[in-house]
């Protein structure tokens, strides 16, 4: 599903976020990505979405090589690739359901099963009664969680997550990540950037870990090591 070949990125010359990473995550696992604040978490889950490049090595997702696929054929790939961001994005001209509906409507999908998966969406993050909401009247929480819905909307291969519960409350964070987990288990490529130890323990299978842009691969049995 994922493969990094030995990569490197970097924005300014001499100063790599990213140094010589090489792992794999197969089809079907749930992976937390660890490290510190500025460690390299963000960077490294925006080059598996294609949203940027790397500067050296290769990168392969769900089977494509990202700097073989042509401009026209990227859109393509995100498709079966749900992200969700520190910056939710949301679009404030617009109701909640509406939010979680963009993905499908980018697709041509017809608006009543459209609007059919966003209800069902929004009932698995808990906002099944703020369809009709701007998300301006939303708290910070919550419009996480509708960033959430969105990115679950289209029923990713594989989904990303950037401390999707940084904003969250412990139950509210529990939550989200049985949410996670659920998609996981039937079949969804899971990949979530945390420093939250104790969701790690509770929902990882493996861990990888990024600090000062080195790298080490956990298994879920010496999660106590973190």
């Amino acid at each position: 599903m994922i493969e990094f070949n030995h990569v490197f990125k970097s924005y300014t010359a001499n100063q790599p976020i990213l140094e010589d990473i090489s792992f794999k995550v197969n089809a079907g696992e749930f992976v937390f990505v660890a490290g510190p604040s500025g460690a390299g978490k963000s960077t490294l889950l925006k080059l598996v979405a294609g949203l940027e490049a790397c500067t050296q090595g290769t990168i392969e997702v769900n089977g494509q090589r990202l700097d073989q696929i042509s401009a026209r054929a990227k859109p393509y790939l995100r498709r079966a690739v749900g992200v969700i961001l520190q910056d939710t994005h949301l679009l404030y001209d617009r109701t909640a359901i509406e939010n979680v509906m963009l993905p499908l409507a980018v697709i041509a999908q017809p608006r009543s099963i459209a609007m059919s998966r966003a209800r069902a969406a929004l009932q698995k993050v808990g906002l099944a009664d703020k369809e009709r909401t701007n998300p301006l009247a939303l708290s910070g929480g919550e419009q996480q969680r509708l960033a959430i819905a969105r990115a679950i909307v289209n029923r990713p291969a594989l989904l990303i997550a950037d401390e999707p519960t940084a904003n969250l409350d412990r139950d509210t964070a529990r939550r989200v990540m049985t949410v996670f987990r659920d998609f996981n288990q039937v079949g969804v490529t899971t990949l979530v950037a945390t420093h939250d130890e104790t969701l790690m323990q509770e929902f990882a299978h493996r861990v990888l870990i990024i600090e000062r842009g080195q790298f080490q691969d956990f298994p879920v049995r010496r999660q106590a090591q973190l």
